[in-house]
């Protein structure tokens, strides 16, 4: 009997995992592999891929133009990991602690920007940004900044405008983490003489380090592919390797490159979420035994 319903839950396992496997493989698999067979084309003169096979575009990546750009990308990326993250915590601390119509209201404000255009809102950025802009106007009027400055077409506008677009990943997650985490360990805490930032730090901070792991994962990856906003409020010095993938693509018309380009930063795209997986099935074989 046990064989024949275990037999019997088959079909239905199959028929919950295939949407997802179809999903995975219509919009993932195959798109990569057509990325990277692109890769090993040689490209024509008119801006397609010829015939035959070349390891032309491959070879390319080793050119000396492309380690700052990558350099650039992964600091970016990180930095704009770390700076939403510690947003992100006493964010998601104050949510969880928040009351059921508070916590609706404070998480409608901030789904409130996706409803708008990306496009409109990294626009908006770029006039508070503009030498002629509130923001500008508002630093030079308190001090804080010359006229010989300017906020825009730099680092420090695309780092700002790139945690702007991915904090709410951050916070999210850390929230979800956060509304399940025991509270009454910091009240156990502070019986024992943790101080209010200890108990921070030493409780809370493990405690939710799921979502600190999925928040991270989330603004990191989404950062790396980023081309929108380095192209719109960053200058010719902050260039990140979405931005070359989209130059090789339209205006170079050198696909087998671009796809070169794509293919690496799938790459490092799937470091970190093979990592994760690993450390996670590490955790669940560990708590097993």
């Amino acid at each position: 009997m046990k064989a024949g319903v275990q037999f019997s839950k088959k079909p239905a396992e199959w028929l919950l995992t295939a949407p997802p496997l179809l999903w995975l493989g219509v919009f993932f698999v195959i798109p990569t592999v057509l990325i990277l067979g692109t890769a090993l084309r040689p490209a024509d003169l008119h801006g397609g891929l010829a015939e035959g096979w070349s390891l032309e575009a491959v070879r390319a990546m080793t050119d000396a133009v492309y380690p700052p750009i990558w350099w650039r990308t992964l600091w970016m990326s990180a930095a704009t990991t770390l700076l939403c993250l510690l947003i992100a915590l006493p964010v998601g601390w104050h949510l969880a602690r928040l009351t059921r119509r508070w916590q609706g209201i404070v998480l409608l404000l901030l789904t409130l920007p996706f409803l708008t255009n990306f496009l409109i809102r990294v626009f908006a950025w770029k006039s508070l940004l503009h030498p002629e802009g509130a923001l500008t106007r508002l630093c030079l009027a308190l001090g804080w900044m010359s006229e010989e400055q300017q906020l825009l077409y730099n680092a420090g506008s695309v780092l700002a405008v790139l945690v702007y677009v991915h904090l709410p990943f951050a916070i999210l997650p850390v929230y979800a983490a956060a509304e399940k985490f025991d509270f009454s360990l910091l009240d156990a805490a502070r019986d024992l003489g943790a101080g209010a930032l200890r108990g921070f730090v030493s409780v809370f901070i493990p405690g939710v380090r799921g979502g600190i792991g999925a928040g991270a994962l989330m603004v990191f990856t989404g950062c790396l592919g980023q081309y929108v906003v380095p192209q719109i409020v960053g200058g010719t010095e902050d260039e990140m390797i979405g931005s070359k993938i989209a130059q090789r693509a339209f205006s170079d018309r050198n696909l087998p490159e671009a796809a070169a380009l794509t293919g690496v930063l799938l790459l490092a795209m799937l470091v970190p979420l093979l990592m994760l997986a690993w450390r996670r099935k590490g955790a669940t074989t560990n708590g097993h035994e």
